[in-house]
C-alpha cells in the first residue's frame, strides 16, 4: 500500500483517516497572539496540522520585483514571521498537541523547519515544482515531503519526483492543486488524483484545496485523497493574500467531520454482508407463502405459491424446488410454507 510515514511516526495511506492540514498562509495578518488563537481554533474544530508560510521578502521576490512593486516589500515583511516567532510557534504547537509545519522559500528556511522546529514534513509549494536544485537539497535532508503539483505538466512532475528519489528520499506525498484563488469547480479536473494514483503507483495522493466550501475536499476522500489542505482564517471578511478563499472554523469543522465520514463509509472493494444486514435480511426479504387456501394433498404449482415478507421462512429461490411437490398438511391462504409442510 502506497504509505507515507511522518516524522512524528503519523501514517498516511487510505487506511488511515484523512490528514487535514489547516493552511494558516497570511491570515494571521503577522500577529503572534493571532496566530496562536487559530492553532487553538484549528486543533478545536479537529485538523491535524497547522501550516504556516516560511518565507520572508527577501526570500520570496527579487529586488527587480520590488523595484517595480514597492507596496509588496513593505507588505510581505508586515505578514511574514522571524525565525524565532516560527520557533514560539511550532513550540506552541507542540503543547497543544497538534502538528506544526510550513512552506520554506530558501535553503536557510528548509534547514531551521528541519532541524529547530522538528517539522512532521516540509511541504514544497507548486511554485518549486521545477526548481530541481531546491527540491534536491531538501530531499537529502531526509525530511518527509508534501509536494504540490499546481500549474505543473506530467512530465515536470516525473522530473520532480526522479530528482527526490535520487537523492535516496522516497517518503513523498503528492497534492493535486490548481493554483487558482478561488479555483472554480470547473477548474479543478478531481480526477486527476486518479491519474496521479496511476501515474505514481508507489506515492500517496493528496489534494490541496482552493475552491469555496467543502464539498471538493471531501470528494477528494472518496477519489483517494489521503490527506487534505485547506485554507484556514478566523474571519474571511478580513483583507489578506488568500483570505477570501479561506475556511472559517464552523467550516473547517464541517470539512473535517465530512472527510472522516466519507473515508469510514468507503470500506473496500471486498463484497462483505455484515452481520447488522443478516438481521436486516429476517426484517426486509421475503418468504414462500401459499397464495390461497392449499389442502393436503395438493400437487404444488406456481399459482399455488406466492412470496411476502418477513424473511424467515424458505426464500424466493427455492421457489422452483416446491412446484410439483406435494403439501402434507392444510395450509392457510397467505401463510408462509415450511419445509416441514410438504413432502
Amino acid at each position: 500500500m502506497r504509505t507515507m510515514t511522518l516524522r512524528d511516526s503519523r501514517v498516511l495511506n487510505e487506511s488511515h483517516r484523512p490528514y487535514i492540514v489547516a493552511e494558516l498562509n497570511t491570515s494571521h495578518s503577522g500577529n503572534m497572539e493571532t496566530a496562536k488563537e487559530m492553532i487553538i481554533r484549528a486543533k478545536e474544530v479537529g485538523c491535524d496540522c497547522v501550516k504556516f508560510q516560511s518565507w520572508s521578502a527577501e526570500s520570496l521576490y527579487s529586488k527587480t520585483f520590488y523595484d517595480e512593486n514597492p507596496i509588496a516589500n513593505r507588505i510581505f515583511k508586515k505578514f511574514s514571521f522571524s525565525e524565532k516567532e516560527l520557533a514560539e510557534l511550532a513550540e506552541f504547537c507542540q503543547k497543544n498537541e497538534i502538528a506544526f509545519s510550513s512552506t520554506p522559500y530558501s535553503r536557510i528556511e528548509v534547514d531551521f523547519l528541519v532541524n529547530r522546529c522538528r517539522a512532521p514534513f516540509v511541504k514544497v509549494a507548486s511554485m518549486d515544482l521545477n526548481n530541481y536544485m531546491y527540491l534536491d537539497y531538501i530531499a537529502r535532508t531526509g525530511v518527509p515531503i508534501v509536494l504540490s503539483t499546481g500549474m505543473g505538466e506530467v512530465e515536470e512532475i516525473h522530473r520532480a519526483i526522479e530528482t527526490i528519489e535520487k537523492a535516496q528520499n522516497k517518503n513523498i506525498c503528492l497534492l493535486h492543486c490548481i493554483s487558482i484563488y478561488p479555483a472554480a469547480a470547473s477548474s479543478i479536473r478531481l480526477k486527476n488524483i486518479l491519474g496521479l494514483s496511476h501515474e505514481f503507483p508507489n506515492y500517496p495522493i493528496g489534494f490541496s484545496d482552493h475552491s469555496i466550501g467543502t464539498e471538493i475536499a471531501t470528494a477528494a476522500i472518496a477519489l483517494g485523497a489521503v490527506l487534505i489542505e485547506k485554507h484556514f482564517t478566523l474571519d474571511r471578511k478580513k483583507i489578506g493574500i488568500d483570505n477570501q478563499i479561506a475556511s472559517e472554523p464552523e467550516e473547517m469543522a464541517q470539512l473535517v467531520r465530512h472527510c472522516h465520514n466519507v473515508h469510514a463509509a468507503l470500506g473496500d472493494t471486498n463484497r462483505i454482508v455484515s452481520p447488522e444486514e443478516l438481521v436486516q435480511r429476517k426484517k426486509m426479504r421475503r418468504s414462500i407463502i401459499a397464495a390461497k387456501d392449499l389442502k393436503a394433498g395438493t400437487k404444488l404449482t406456481a399459482g399455488d405459491l406466492d412470496v411476502k415478507r418477513p424473511g424467515t421462512g424458505l426464500p424466493p429461490e427455492k421457489i422452483n424446488e416446491l412446484i410439483g411437490r406435494t403439501l402434507l398438511r392444510d395450509i392457510e391462504g397467505d401463510r408462509l410454507i415450511s419445509p416441514e409442510d410438504i413432502s
